[in-house]
């Protein structure tokens, strides 16, 4: 069979615009397809920023995955002649026995990450914004930073078409069946049938979606013993109610903060001069309707997803705690143990999925989009993606 393509990506937001660029990047013939408009507002991977940082709490396994992410991210930069990276440092916040700060010990020992540990008083001295409670310490990382993700997603996509990659915007998959032979798929869309290779499929949100269709669900449910579910989030953009240039990101690092009460939340300072800085809670606190689809979401801002903001900020960093200048609602993709799918399918290895990437994926997208091409291609990588298996078990 004649292949048109070597590799289809499905899903062009943060990882497929990534497996897009560094396919091409290799030579292959590459086909996009995404269903919705270039870096949209209706996923996972929008609203100015996303935090980058390397004493990962949530495994030591993530370390090197994330520092090859963070090299990656300085080539795009260099290839684009533009800011994607900023590093402001990082705290994280919490209890000694707190799984926030053991993780990122237990990585930073594992990897010989530079750190420091923060009490009360030093954090006072250093960091007067925070307000700790007297049982709290603080790690701080002085590598961890931001990125700009409607920025990053772009730059990848544009590295993808100077590569000659075809992308097609607004051309949702209609169905995709896979050679037996483990070697050529056909995907259809609206417009048009494909051949090819290999399929990546990125899905994003929509990946459970797609895997209880009645159009895919006898290929892809089979493979998942980890299921998904979607989360609504909120992002809120704050106003402080006094010392407005002590939010500046020469001054105030990000921060992620796990008390023994309440939800986990995040905040990262302002990113422009006249910008205002941005909070939002991570995971807990979850209410009635935050369980949904990307059919489903509700994007309208309530009064309790305020209060919980506000409730997590109030005591401790009572300045941020202002006015909202604004807020948007984004999507988390779980597992149940949080850690992501990336694997090929055990039937058809010409089929690769990414998926389930929980809240905390974004900063990966170079390195796993580097993972997916060496599976579409090649069939096999070089990375340790254990952690990652389509078929491990359905977690805690």
């Amino acid at each position: 069979m004649e292949h048109t393509f070597d590799v289809v990506v499905a899903g062009l937001g943060a990882m497929g615009s990534a497996a897009a660029y560094h396919l091409a990047r290799r030579g292959a013939k590459v086909l996009g397809l995404e269903a919705r408009t270039i870096a949209h507002d209706q996923g996972s991977s929008h609203g100015e920023s996303r935090i980058i940082r390397q004493a990962y709490f949530e495994h030591p396994a993530y370390v090197p995955l994330v520092q090859r992410a963070y090299r990656l991210w300085e080539e795009l930069e260099a290839e684009c002649a533009q800011n994607l990276l900023t590093i402001t440092g990082g705290l994280a916040i919490g209890t000694p026995h707190s799984a926030l700060v053991t993780g990122c010990l237990a990585s930073a020992r594992t990897h010989g990450l530079a750190h420091e540990l923060l009490d009360v008083a030093e954090m006072k001295r250093r960091f007067p914004q925070f307000s700790l409670a007297p049982d709290e310490v603080a790690f701080y990382e002085s590598k961890v930073g931001y990125l700009r993700p409607e920025d990053c997603i772009r730059q990848h996509l544009g590295g993808a078409a100077r590569r000659r990659a075809d992308l097609r915007f607004e051309e949702p998959i209609l169905s995709w069946t896979a050679s037996e032979s483990g070697e050529g798929v056909t995907v259809v869309t609206a417009n048009q049938t494909y051949r090819a290779k290999s399929l990546v499929l990125c899905a994003g949100p929509w990946t459970r979606e797609i895997w209880t269709s009645e159009i895919w669900t006898s290929e892809i449910a089979p493979v998942l013993t980890v299921p998904l579910t979607v989360v609504r989030r909120v992002m809120f953009w704050l106003r402080p109610a006094a010392q407005s240039a002590a939010f500046d990101q020469k001054v105030f690092p990000i921060f992620l903060w796990e008390p023994e009460q309440g939800p986990f939340f995040y905040g990262i300072p302002r990113i422009d001069p006249t910008g205002e800085p941005k909070a939002a809670i991570h995971w807990g606190a979850e209410a009635e309707g935050d369980l949904c689809t990307p059919s489903t979401i509700d994007r309208a801002i309530h009064p309790r997803d305020e209060a919980a903001i506000r409730s997590a900020l109030a005591s401790r960093i009572p300045a941020m705690n202002g006015d909202i200048a604004r807020a948007a609602t984004c999507m988390y993709t779980m597992t149940p143990d949080a850690h992501f799918v990336i694997d090929a399918h055990p039937r058809y290895p010409q089929v690769v999925i990414a998926a389930g990437f929980s809240g905390h994926g974004f900063k990966f997208s170079p390195a796993v989009g580097e993972i997916l091409s060496d599976l579409a291609l090649t069939r096999n990588t070089s990375s340790d993606i254990a952690l990652f298996s389509a078929s491990r078990s359905r977690g805690s």
